[in-house]
């Protein structure tokens, strides 16, 4: 009877050695030797929406309500009663009623977490790259490898959208601008990047083209075949296709009936419809941003007052979300679509002294829906209070590795920095629990 217990030691201590090699996560959720491991699986996502709350929300407030709390009181908790889901035995928090009714759509990931919780930069740049900041490279972000690796999914859109304001976190990096994003600051004004000016007309714009062209040549004859070069006229020449009239329909939000444009609500929910016509457009990464309308005062950043009203944001978030969820449903793209919603950390269970919340990143949550994944279901646990994961805990390259995968991307594949070679994901692993 030694024999097979000496094999079998062997064979784990084997194991522990090739993932200590390899430099895995020591958080990735399912070693190496389990056979389910070895079996492969695919996403069958086409495109994903990726709604960002900047600023940190809090996840005892919203999708992992714990007993109530009282900020009078500084007694630590939930700020609101919890309400039951469409998911048997999962709660969220009352103001999230309509999303509630979706739940059962959705993989809810209770056990997200990472180190940086001190501002808000640094785990931003973590959360979109999947990384921390590096001295000598820049890494892409999660938008830009989707462009690089699907493009678009039709002919006449750009690859990846931003709704929101530039920033280094959504951008391209190591890849060039070729993989950058267009990107609008609201849904009124649209890409004003691609608009005309009004007194230029037709010809105006030929003789344009035509000079750009000419010193384009020039320069290219100047310099030669230089790799930011290509990228930068690539970019002019899509910017030109995207100008036209074709694409420019897709943000006339006034063509959707009214009574689809007051389900989605104010400027987030706006933000929301616009991004499912993005994807009927062919669109393949939608970054939708819900950090302009403070109706609070401080966003999801809810320190001090803003956690008095804290739940007009969440409310306006319930709207917009289940109004895309059920949008898609009904047109037939839910499956086809993996909506994310992510924030940078979440918040403790304890009030500062002005009643509001600081910054917690040892243990918070996220939420996937759609996309061809195994819904209804919720992943990983916190204790008592939510301050610390208990079951199941997340990376941020495990979870930059899901939603690669959803989306049909080998999250170990290598990309090129010049010559150096750099993984989509830093030694991600799908989370196995989230596919069927």
């Amino acid at each position: 009877m030694a024999a097979p217990n000496v094999l079998q030691l062997n064979r784990r201590e084997f194991s522990q050695a090739a993932a200590g090699a390899a430099g895995l996560s020591a958080l990735a959720g399912v070693g190496l030797a389990d056979e389910k491991d070895a079996a492969p699986i695919g996403g069958k996502a086409r495109a994903c929406i990726f709604l960002w709350l900047g600023g940190g929300m809090c996840h005892v407030d919203t999708f992992d309500p714990k007993p109530l709390g009282d900020p009078s009181g500084k007694k630590a908790g939930s700020a609101y009663p919890a309400i039951a889901t469409a998911i048997h035995g999962v709660q969220v928090c009352e103001h999230l009623k309509r999303t509630a009714g979706v739940m059962d759509r959705a993989v809810l990931l209770r056990s997200v977490t990472h180190p940086l919780s001190s501002e808000h930069a640094a785990p931003t740049n973590l959360f979109k790259t999947g990384r921390p900041t590096s001295g000598t490279i820049v890494y892409p972000s999660i938008g830009s490898i989707v462009s690089h690796e699907l493009g678009p999914q039709a002919e006449g859109v750009p690859a990846y959208v931003v709704m929101g304001y530039p920033n280094v976190t959504r951008g391209p990096g190591f890849l060039g601008a070729k993989y950058s994003y267009l990107y609008l600051t609201d849904t009124a004004s649209g890409p004003n990047g691609l608009k005309r000016p009004p007194d230029v007309d037709d010809k105006r714009l030929e003789r344009r083209l035509a000079v750009l062209s000419t010193l384009r040549s020039r320069f290219r004859a100047k310099v030669g075949d230089d790799a930011k070069v290509r990228d930068y006229d690539e970019t002019i020449s899509e910017a030109l296709r995207l100008a036209g009239p074709q694409f420019s329909s897709v943000f006339e939000l006034d063509r959707e009936p009214a009574e689809v444009r007051n389900r989605y609500g104010g400027e987030f929910g706006q933000r929301c419809l616009l991004a499912r016509r993005l994807v009927e457009a062919g669109v393949r990464f939608i970054e939708v941003s819900f950090n302009l309308n403070f109706l609070n005062g401080t966003g999801w950043d809810t320190h001090r007052h803003g956690q008095k009203d804290q739940h007009r944001l969440i409310q306006d978030l319930d709207q917009s979300l289940a109004a895309l969820i059920e949008d898609l449903e009904r047109r037939r793209l839910f499956d086809s679509t993996l909506v994310v919603l992510a924030t940078e950390f979440g918040r403790p269970p304890e009030f500062d002294g002005g009643g509001g919340r600081g910054h917690q990143s040892a243990a918070f949550s996220t939420v996937l829906f759609g996309g061809g994944l195994k819904l209804g279901q919720a992943i990983g646990a916190t204790d008592e209070f939510g301050r610390k994961v208990t079951e199941r805990p997340i990376s941020l390259p495990d979870w930059h590795a899901t939603i690669h995968t959803a989306l049909g991307i080998d999250p170990a594949k290598e990309l090129y920095a010049g010559e150096r070679p750099v993984p989509i994901t830093d030694h991600g692993r799908p989370i196995r629990e989230a596919f069927a």
